[in-house]
This record gives structure tokens, sequence and C-alpha cells, in this order.
């Protein structure tokens, strides 16, 4: 692989980013962060009437969120210049042509071809009107959309993720580059910024694979060696479907919405697909060590939310204190220390259920008591203080001692009555925390 790669990620601002969208962007910023190379990204929005400011400032937002930098942010609607220069350029040299079907004939064409068992494709019917229909035409009012000419040859390219791919002469239809209004298509525009940006390696998704070959003839036609292509196959929701901005759901504004860590969504994304299973040690370095496009299977992966949260739990309990102190700040517990943090992390989900353990360990709540005997004896026995791990156990052993109980017949009243939970962290190391004025109150059934 060259030394110098350049790569882009080209989303079109009509939606939310999904995790399919996130999958190929993280690859290509990876990519190019493994080769000392440049990430771009290109905004698709040649589509003025589906293109929304306040999707490209969520999808810059959600790119940041899961730690993605880019080199240089490029707008289509902003290069109409240069792809009316590289269309005229095909068009002096033959390679375009107009068109005057509206989409109903285009539809009737394809339902004729189906009939007759014909793969649905355009069958350049518009290169046999003689000069005066096009005057006729023009004159009725129809404004030409134009297409590319393609060249009846096999394609031929090595995809990075599915090897060795041939397109026989005929497979595809010539496709659509200049609209009716004038506007450029995707497949033509996305070729041009390419050349243009000195793109070296394509990584999107598989859906794009038909694409290949015709853009493969546009850059030759414009006198640019095509880049290196790499289609990863699409991830299916929990019902089976591709992930797609129309059903919504599964978008990187949900997954911020139920706290999950970025740094999991990023490491449980680039491992899909490959074989190997995510881990909490997988940070940006050993992912972009690890990256090899041609681990990645063919075959669709599912997404499984509940293998990410399990991850986003583990990565969440080995950051440090001083990873999380600001997100804890704007969580409100501006006085957390590391004490704290180090005693409930293990005990988190998400960051958030961080405000829950510190109402806890630092602030009041309501005992819950089961077994009021059990409480009023070890409430009568707690000492003065508790300062240490140690302390607390001797305590607890005393307990064991003077009640004859053990195990959950002992810890679940006292957990209790002290956190008002089933579960928390181990209790020898939450007493310290608590102190002995508030462990002695709750055991008694007052709120403190």
């Amino acid at each position: 692989m060259a030394a110098s790669v350049t790569t882009r990620f080209a989303p079109s601002p009509t939606g939310h980013l999904h995790l399919g969208n996130a999958r190929i962007a993280i690859i290509n910023c990876l990519l190019a962060r493994r080769h000392q190379g440049r990430w771009l990204l290109r905004v698709d929005d040649t589509d003025p009437a589906r293109s929304r400011e306040e999707f490209l400032t969520a999808i810059c937002e959600d790119l940041r969120w899961l730690d993605l930098s880019w080199d240089e942010c490029i707008r289509q609607s902003r290069r109409t210049d240069l792809y009316a220069q590289a269309f005229a350029e095909l068009e002096a040299r033959g390679r375009v042509y107009p068109c005057y079907e509206t989409p109903e004939e285009l539809a009737q064409l394809r339902r004729q071809q189906q009939e007759r068992g014909l793969p649905p494709r355009y069958d350049r019917r518009a290169r046999a009107l003689s000069d005066q229909m096009h005057r006729e035409l023009a004159r009725s009012g129809r404004r030409p959309y134009w297409r590319f000419l393609l060249e009846d040859r096999e394609v031929a390219f090595r995809d990075l993720v599915f090897g060795e791919r041939r397109v026989p002469p005929g497979a595809l239809g010539d496709p659509v580059v200049r609209r009716e209004d004038g506007g450029f298509t995707y497949l033509f525009a996305s070729v041009v910024d390419d050349v243009a940006l000195g793109i070296t390696h394509v990584v999107r998704g598989e859906d794009h694979l038909t694409n290949t070959a015709a853009q493969i003839q546009i850059f030759e036609a414009l006198g640019a060696a095509p880049p290196r292509f790499a289609h990863l196959p699409l991830l299916l929701d929990a019902e089976g479907r591709p992930l797609a901005k129309r059903h919504g759901g599964l978008t990187l504004r949900e997954l911020r919405a139920r706290g999950l860590e970025p740094r999991a969504v990023v490491a449980w994304l680039v491992r899909l697909g490959t074989g190997r299973s995510a881990g909490p040690e997988d940070d940006w370095e050993r992912l972009c060590a690890d990256l090899d496009l041609a681990r990645y299977g063919r075959q669709p992966a599912r997404v499984d939310l509940a293998e990410l949260e399990r991850l986003s739990a583990r990565v969440l309990h080995r950051l440090s204190f001083a990873e999380v102190r600001p997100r804890l700040v704007e969580l409100g517990l501006a006085d957390a220390d590391p004490a704290f943090w180090a005693l409930v992390r293990g005990n988190l989900s998400t960051l958030a259920e961080a405000r829950g353990w510190w109402q806890v360990v630092r602030g009041v709540i309501e005992p819950v008591v089961v077994d009021p005997d059990l409480l009023r004896e070890a409430a009568a026995r707690v000492p003065d203080r508790i300062a240490d791990p140690e302390e607390a156990r001797r305590w607890l052993r005393s307990l064991q001692k003077a009640t004859g109980r053990r195990g959950r017949e002992l810890y679940r009243p006292l957990r209790l009555a002290l956190t008002g939970r089933e579960h928390g962290p181990e209790l020898h190391l939450l007493l310290p925390e608590l102190g002995a004025e508030r462990i002695r109150a709750r055991l008694e059934g007052r709120r403190a």
C-alpha cells in the first residue's frame, strides 16, 4: 500500500449518521492515519432540496464525539464550477450525450425490459435523435439530462475486501451525470472530486460496489488513474435490514443519549466483521496499527447493541479519574474525587449513573429496611470511625460473630439500608467513604 494515503468520508447532510456511516468514517480515518496521510470530510450536498445545515452540524458533532478530526472539509455545493469544467471536457470528447425521457418514460422502458427478461438499463435511444429532433424537443420546452457514454469493454479491478471483480461489457447502462436542472449527480461529482483532491483509496459501503465500474471509466475518460477501492459489507439491524436513515434508530445520536462510550463504539465498529472481538484495550493507536482491510469478511454483520453496551461498560471501568473528571463536572459532580471514582466505576454501565452513586456516597437517601432486628444490632455496634477498608472488615467480622449471620443473610440487609440498592461496591470499600455517622443513621432507618 502506498506510503502517502488520502481518504475521504462523504456523508450527505440529509439525516443523522447511523452506525454504518460511522464505521466507514472511522476506517477511512484509521487508514489515512496508519500511513501518515490525510483524511478529508467531503460533504455531498449537491441536492439542495434534501440537504440541511442542521444535519451537517450534527454530523460534525458526531464525528468529534468519536474523536475523529479531519484535515479539510469540502462542500460539493461550492464546487460546481469544477464539475462544469470536467463535464465540458467529456462533452468535447463525445463521452456525454443529452437525453429527454421523462421519469415515467424511463419507468416504462424498465418494465418492458423486465417483461422480456432483459436487465433494466438504458438502451441509448437518445443517441439516435437527429439534430432536428433535438431542436424540436428544445422548442417544446424539454430540457435534457445527460448520460456518460460507457465504452463496451470489460472493466476489471481489485477490491481490497471483495477481491478481483470483473464487469463484462454491456452489463451496465450509461449513468446519468447531469440532471435536467443542470445539477451534477453524486456518481459524477464524486469522481471529479476524487481526482482533484488526490484521493488514493475509496473505502465505502458495499451498496456502492455497482457504481465502481462506471466510475472507473469516468476516471479514465478524465485522464486520471482510479483510486484503490474497498467496499465493506453492510451492517444489518436486529430485523436483518441494512442500516439506513429511513429506518430510524441506531444513530450516533441515539448511542450518545444512551450514554455509550465513544471509544467503545469506535473499537466495536472497527472489529465488526473481522472475526476479532473488540476489547477495552483497543485505543486509537492499537486499532490503527492492526488495521487490515483484507480481514473484513464479505458477509453482512448484524448489529448487537447488547454486545456494544457490555464493551462500553468495560471501557468505562478502565478510565482514570483524570479522563472522566471533566465529564463528571458536566454531570454536576464537581466535587467528585479519585476515591469516589475508584469506588463506583466498576458498578457503572454508563457514566450518568455516577450521579446516583454520588447521592448514595455523599448525599442523602431513604434506607430500605428489610431486617429491623439485624439493623438495630448493627447500628448499636457501629464504631466511632471506620477510616479504611481494614477497619470496615473488622467491623463486618464482628457483626458476623455477634449475629451469627453470614453471606447474603448478613450483607443484603446491610447493603439495602446503606445504599438502597441490591448491588454495588464491596461493603468494606464503601463503608469508609460513607463514614460512621451516616452508616449509623441509615442502619437506624433515618434519611441520611
